[in-house]
């Protein structure tokens, strides 16, 4: 696991100013159920922060310590009762093509409207193709006149 270089560390403590608290820590200290909970949230999120509000700055920094080394994170920082882990995600690999589904002669089925099929500002009653002046482009609207009876004269 390399460490991180200062440049890495200053944007993750950017990403992770916006985000909450997703573990927090009580009474009891660190358990199996808060390791398990720290790991789950590493997966899925890569980067989280930790709330440690029972424990002096010595027992946090120790904590940190122990999250780093039992869930293989890095420290990205350590402010007050809040600790930030960050684990990168290993990439994923890539997923099968899905086989399209075909048809008799065993040419793929086209999926999407039918040929032919009227589209949407065609057909009668549409609110898009009475808005719409014939050059594409959308009305303006007036600004309401000021007397508060709608148009004037015009």
């Amino acid at each position: 696991m390399n460490p991180l270089s200062p440049s890495e560390r200053q944007a993750l403590k950017a990403r992770a100013h916006a985000l909450n608290p997703v573990v927090n820590l009580g009474g009891k200290g660190v358990t199996d159920a808060v390791l398990a909970e720290v790991e789950r949230a590493l997966a899925a999120h890569e980067l989280i922060k930790v709330r440690a509000p029972a424990m002096d700055r010595d027992e946090r920094e120790a904590l940190l310590a122990r999250l780093v080394a039992d869930c293989s994170a890095h420290p990205v920082q350590h402010i007050g009762k809040v600790l930030v882990l960050y684990r990168e995600k290993p990439p994923e690999p890539p997923k099968k093509k899905a086989d399209a589904p075909r048809g008799k002669a065993g040419i793929p089925k086209r999926r999407g409207k039918k040929a032919g099929a009227p589209t949407r500002s065609a057909r009668p009653g549409s609110r898009s193709a009475s808005r719409r002046p014939a050059s594409g482009r959308p009305q303006r609207r007036r600004p309401p006149s000021r007397s508060g009876r709608g148009r004037s004269g015009n």
